[in-house]
C-alpha cells in the first residue's frame, strides 16, 4: 500500500512541479516583478529601515491602537510568518535539493527567491487589503481575499468555491502533513544526536505545542519573535565559522553552484546524471517549501499587523524571504557543500547534521539537532496559525479545538514517518495550496499595484 502510494504521489508531483508550477511560481515572481517596477530593489533599504525601525519606536498611541483591535505589531507579524518559514526546508530541504539537483540548485533557489519576493509583497499587500474582523482580532489570507476582492468579480458562488479549495489544501498542507514533516525532521536529527526514541520525542514535541497554540495568536507572537531573531542568528554565525574553517573549499564550491546551475554534467563525479531540469525543479521546490513565497501561507501572518498602510507590510514579507532564503538557507548550502558532506550519499537532515559533524565533532551533530528543533518547532506554530485562520474561514470558531488535536495527533505520526514519503506528501498539497492562490494574484494585480502607488505618493509615509 505505501509503494503504491510512493507512486500515485510520485506521479502528481512530476505533473505539479515539472510541467506547472515551476514555471507559474518564476513566472508570477518575475511578472510582478516588472508590473511593479520591481518593489524588492527599489524599496529593499526602505523595507528593512521599517521593518527594524520600528523596534525602536516608542510612541505608544500606536501601541494602544494595536492593544484596542488586538492587532500585532509589524515586526511580530513578521516574526509569525519567518517562524513558519524557517524550519525543515532550510536545513534538510536544501541538503534535499543538493542531493538531488546538485550544487546548481542552489542558483535556482536563489533566483526564485528574489522573484518570490515581488510574490509574497503582493501576497501581504492583499492580506492587508481584504482581512476582517473576527471576535476583536483581524483575520485574513488567500481564502478572504480570494472571496472579498474576486467575489465582485467572478461571482461569489466561484469565489467562494475557489476559496474552500484553498482553505482545505492548506489545512492538510501545512497543519497536518506539513507539521508531520517537521516532526519527522526533528525527530530524525535528536535520534541521530542523542538516541532517543523517536516516538517519546513526538509526543514531548506535542505537548509543547499544545501549551502554546492554546494560548492564541498573541502567544504564538510572543514566543515567535524571541525565538525567531535568535535562532537565525545563531545558525549563521555558525555557517560563518565553517566557512572559515574550511575557507581553501570556497572557490570550488562556487565553481560548483555555477556550473551546476546550467551544466551539472560537467562537474563529473556523481553528478553526471543530474540535469539542469533536476536542478532547476528541485532548487525551486525546495525554495517554495522553504520561503513559502506564491504558497499563500505567510500572508495569513501578515494581516494581521498593525501598519499604517497595506504597502508597509508588504516590504516586511519581502523582507522575510530575504532572511530565510539568501541567508538561512544560504548557510545551509555553503555548510554542505565547502564540507563535501554532500558527496557521502546521506539523505535530509543526515546530510547537514554530517556537515556540522565534519566541522565540529560530536558536538556538531548536537548543536545541529537543537537548532533545527527550534527551526522546526516554531514552524509547527506559524503553520499552525495558518491552519487555523482557515479553519475559522471554513466554519468560524467551531471546531477549533478538534482542528488543534488532529494537528498534535499529526506531530506525534510525523515522527514516526518515512522521510522521503513525508516530504513527497509535503510537495504534492503544497503545489495543491499554490493553484488558487497564483490564480487570485494575478487577477487582483490592479488592487496591489494602485495600493503601491498610493504608498509612493503619500509624503508622510
Amino acid at each position: 500500500m505505501e509503494a503504491l502510494l510512493e507512486k500515485v504521489v510520485g506521479a502528481v508531483n512530476t505533473v505539479l512541479w515539472e510541467y506547472l508550477l515551476i514555471y507559474a511560481l518564476v513566472g508570477i515572481g518575475l511578472f510582478f516583478t516588472i508590473y511593479l517596477g520591481a518593489p524588492q530593489v527599489t524599496r529593499f533599504f526602505k523595507a528593512f529601515s521599517t521593518v527594524f525601525g520600528g523596534l525602536f519606536n516608542k510612541n505608544k498611541s500606536k501601541g494602544a491602537d494595536v492593544q484596542d483591535t488586538q492587532l500585532l505589531s509589524q515586526f511580530q507579524a513578521l516574526a509569525v510568518a519567518v517562524s513558519a518559514q524557517i524550519g525543515t526546508g532550510n536545513v534538510a530541504g536544501v541538503a534535499t535539493a543538493i542531493m538531488a539537483g546538485g550544487p546548481g540548485a542552489i542558483f535556482w533557489m536563489w533566483l526564485s527567491a528574489f522573484f518570490g519576493m515581488a510574490t509574497i509583497f503582493a501576497e501581504a499587500v492583499l492580506a492587508q487589503k481584504y482581512r476582517v474582523l473576527s471576535d476583536g482580532k483581524y483575520i485574513g489570507g488567500p481564502a478572504f481575499y480570494i472571496t472579498h476582492g474576486l467575489g465582485p468579480r467572478i461571482g461569489i458562488s466561484a469565489a467562494k468555491v475557489l476559496a474552500g479549495f484553498f482553505s482545505v489544501a492548506i489545512i492538510i498542507a501545512l497543519g497536518f502533513i506539513g507539521n508531520a514533516t517537521q516532526s519527522n525532521s526533528i525527530t530524525s536529527a535528536i535520534t541521530v544526536a542523542f538516541h532517543l526514541p523517536p516516538l517519546s520525542t513526538g509526543i514531548v514535541i506535542a505537548v509543547l505545542v499544545g501549551m502554546i497554540v492554546w494560548g492564541g495568536v498573541h502567544r504564538i507572537a510572543q514566543f515567535a519573535q524571541l525565538v525567531v531573531p535568535l535562532m537565525a542568528v545563531v545558525y549563521i554565525i555558525c555557517a560563518l565559522i565553517i566557512l572559515f574553517m574550511f575557507s581553501e573549499h570556497i572557490p570550488t564550491m562556487i565553481r560548483q553552484i555555477v556550473v551546476g546551475a546550467f551544466d551539472p554534467a560537467a562537474l563529473g563525479g556523481g553528478l553526471a546524471g543530474i540535469s539542469v531540469r533536476e536542478a532547476i525543479r528541485f532548487g525551486v521546490a525546495r525554495g517554495l517549501f522553504s520561503n513559502e513565497a506564491g504558497m499563500g501561507s505567510t500572508p495569513h501572518a501578515h494581516a494581521t499587523a498593525h501598519v499604517q498602510h497595506p504597502v508597509q507590510q508588504g516590504m516586511a514579507a519581502f523582507v522575510g524571504v530575504f532572511v530565510d532564503t539568501m541567508l538561512v538557507c544560504t548557510a545551509t548550502a555553503l555548510i554542505v557543500l565547502v564540507t563535501d558532506a554532500n558527496l557521502l550519499g546521506l539523505k535530509g537532515v543526515a546530510v547537514t547534521q554530517e556537515a556540522f559533524h565534519i566541522a565540529f565533532g560530536g558536538f556538531g551533530q548536537k548543536l545541529l539537532a537543537v537548532c533545527l528543533t527550534f527551526f522546526a518547532f516554531t514552524t509547527i506554530i506559524g503553520w499552525y496559525y495558518f491552519g487555523e485562520s482557515n479553519i475559522r474561514y471554513l466554519f468560524q470558531n467551531k471546531f477549533l479545538n478538534v482542528y488543534r488535536l488532529l494537528v498534535l495527533v499529526a506531530v506525534v505520526l510525523g515522527a514516526l514517518g518515512k522521510v522521503d514519503l513525508v516530504w513527497n506528501l509535503s510537495d504534492m498539497f503544497n503545489g495543491f495550496m499554490v493553484i488558487p492562490n497564483l490564480i487570485a494574484l494575478f487577477l487582483l494585480r490592479h488592487d496591489v499595484r494602485a495600493l503601491l502607488e498610493d504608498y509612493l505618493q503619500r509624503k508622510d509615509l
